[in-house]
């Protein structure tokens, strides 16, 4: 007797996705979360600190009040990092497709953190709306004020005759 399981018992009690992140039963608009739930990271944070705060003073226990230190500026830098996601996906195209100045086909939006308190960031990457795309983009905009912080645009180098279409 072998303790390798069966095929046909590996795929009945194989690994599975929950269902809230399985991707091909969603139907709508993705939504990216909001990045002030951090704010509440810092609340519990804040709390812990207090509480080892309040237990180091009154047992003298110095550690505790280094871990109450260390842990509230930890709060303190959640609480900073915790900008509002003034700008969403659809926006931030809509930016993006009149920052490059070219009617856009396809695009793909993701959202990235910069600096030291992690301002929210949307990348862009756009496709001319012509078939096959004659140019593409990349425009990177602030996510909280919607400012466009840079673009670029080229000629698209990919080669598309393997598929029968040229570029003009």
């Amino acid at each position: 007797m072998t303790d390798e399981p069966s095929h046909e018992n590996a795929d009945a009690t194989g690994d599975q996705l929950p269902e809230d992140l399985d991707v091909t039963a969603y139907v709508g608009p993705y939504v990216f979360p909001d990045i002030r739930r951090r704010r509440i990271a810092a609340s519990l944070y804040a709390i812990v600190a207090a509480l080892s705060l309040w237990a180091g003073l009154t047992s003298g226990n110095g550690g505790l009040i280094a871990a109450a230190i260390i842990i509230g500026v930890f709060a303190l830098y959640c609480l900073a990092a915790a900008y509002p996601l003034r700008i969403d996906q659809t926006e931030a195209l809509a930016v993006a497709s009149r920052a490059v100045g070219f009617p856009v086909g396809h695009a793909s939006a993701q959202l990235a953190w910069r600096g030291l308190r992690s301002r929210p960031t949307w990348r862009i990457l756009v496709y001319s709306a012509d078939e096959p795309p004659s140019v593409r983009g990349l425009v990177e905009l602030d996510a909280v004020d919607g400012r466009v912080i840079g673009e670029y645009t080229e000629r698209n180098p990919e080669d598309w005759s393997q598929f029968g279409l040229t570029t003009q």
